[in-house]
């Protein structure tokens, strides 16, 4: 299961400080699923979480999920 991450993998993957993704995540900005007192992610669903974020303009970019 390659695809599951922990909050710190996504935290590197996004470049962003982990504290940012776990306030995320308990606020429901950003797909996660609590197992326990553990976050854990999907990196599937996280690439699509994340282009849905880009700019309509920037669209043209990306690739088609």
């Amino acid at each position: 299961m390659d695809d599951i991450m922990t909050l710190e993998e996504v935290a590197g993957y996004l470049k962003l400080k982990p504290q940012t993704i776990y306030t995320w995540a308990q606020d429901g900005k950003i797909p996660a699923a609590k197992l326990g007192k553990e976050w854990r992610f999907r990196k599937s669903v996280i690439d699509r979480w994340f282009n849905q974020h880009f700019d309509g303009k920037f669209s043209v970019y990306l690739e088609n999920p």
